[in-house]
């Protein structure tokens, strides 16, 4: 009898032990709230420095959440993320994660953006979060492109410091560049109004694929814009980058519309985009649509990230290219990733002269005086100093 009672007690102080275990492991691993009302996931805690509510979005029944940034319209669940990896819903709000946390600032040379008719021989204070809204599958940055945020190395950096620290290197031009800006929208929009009204120009260089709402209300504060128009046709898109043709079109209309400093960036893929009738169609439409005067650059691949056993692209097929785009009547025609060609100059498309000698990133000679070729005085469309700062070739 006395057996059985202790039994009886051992077994009623492991089910307490049991209960207590429970009740803690309830408190520590599953917190209702915390600072501000905010679900905390308990497999990925977010940090509240940077949890910003996010611009452009609907909340839906059932705590769903629609993000309306880019052409996705991403139907975000609670506790889980868009297509860019760093827009979450957290309690049926949608938040950006990675506010104010770049992986990546760097002071480049504008050509390397490449923006050939923005202060020439310029430089640019880069700035980068992680997250991409498409998945090229070529992507030369995809160690932050295709990352979450919380998986990268970053700094915190508040939009006036950006600023300060742009202003402080003496750069001309801040730069949302490496990644795709559209992931880290409210910190571009928010860095990009406080750098105009500091005096300093803004650039961003993007996959076009933003909704027209945000995209007009960025470009308030934009000077120019560098669009990856990475192909010309949607099975190119598809395929490639799990993305559409038609929405980075309509940004291009849009950029020009607005009146906003536009050059386009084609990365010419051996095999895969490098159809000289794709690449004419191509040309003819930026020449109607954009105008002869909008400058592309036709850029070299390299082997990268889930393109490894591709060749480099042939250095003819870029100068074939560029040939299409000149007999198509485009004005600015350039080829990137190829240093020391002559390509990478530009000419005046009257006399025919060399307007700004470059080898890659680097300007040699700057012929472009108060907006004209230097030497037979025909209007150069761009950004230019009010006064020219760079050495003229006689």
């Amino acid at each position: 009898m006395r057996n059985k009672k202790l039994n009886l007690i051992k077994e009623k102080k492991l089910i307490l032990l049991i209960i207590i275990i429970l009740i803690l492991a309830a408190i520590f691993l599953f917190p209702a709230k915390e600072k501000g009302g905010i679900r905390i996931d308990a497999q990925k805690r977010y940090d509240e420095r940077s949890l910003v509510e996010a611009r452009n979005y609907q909340k839906l029944e059932d705590n769903l959440v629609q993000c309306k940034l880019c052409f996705r319209g991403c139907i975000i669940k609670e506790g889980k993320r868009g297509t860019c990896r760093n827009r979450a819903n957290i309690n049926g709000t949608l938040y950006t994660l990675n506010y104010g946390k770049p992986c990546a600032i760097h002071i480049d040379p504008i050509e390397k953006e490449p923006a050939f008719h923005v202060y020439p021989g310029g430089s640019i204070f880069c700035i980068a979060t992680a997250g991409c809204n498409f998945r090229c599958l070529f992507c030369q940055n995809w160690t932050i492109s295709q990352q979450e945020v919380e998986n990268t190395h970053y700094i915190y950096l508040t939009p006036k410091k950006a600023v300060q620290s742009a202003k402080e290197s003496n750069c001309d031009a801040i730069s949302f560049t490496y990644s795709e800006p559209t992931s880290f929208y409210e910190y571009m929009y928010d860095i990009a109004k406080l750098a105009k009204e500091e005096g300093l120009k803004v650039i961003f260089h993007t996959n076009g694929a933003m909704r027209p709402e945000p995209l007009k209300a960025l470009l308030k504060h934009m000077d120019a814009v560098v669009v990856d128009l990475k192909g010309f046709t949607d099975e190119f898109y598809t395929k490639l980058s799990s993305a559409k043709l038609e929405p980075v079109l309509q940004t291009l209309k849009i950029i020009k519309e607005e009146g906003v400093w536009l050059e386009i960036v084609n990365l010419i893929v051996p095999t895969k985009n490098d159809n000289m009738e794709d690449i004419k169609k191509m040309c003819e439409w930026i020449k109607e649509n954009l105008g002869e005067e909008t400058p592309i650059h036709f850029s070299r691949f390299f082997p990268a990230y889930k393109m490894l056993k591709l060749p480099p692209t042939p250095i003819t097929t870029l100068e074939q290219a560029r040939e299409i785009a000149l007999e198509v009547g485009m004005h600015y025609v350039s080829i990137g990733n190829v240093p020391g060609h002559m390509a990478n100059s530009t000419y005046c498309p009257k006399c025919g002269n060399i307007l700004i000698s470059r080898v890659h990133f680097f300007v040699l000679a700057n012929n472009i005086i108060g907006g004209r070729c230097r030497l037979c005085g025909h209007k150069i469309p761009g950004i230019w100093r009010d006064v020219d700062s760079t050495r003229s070739s006689d």
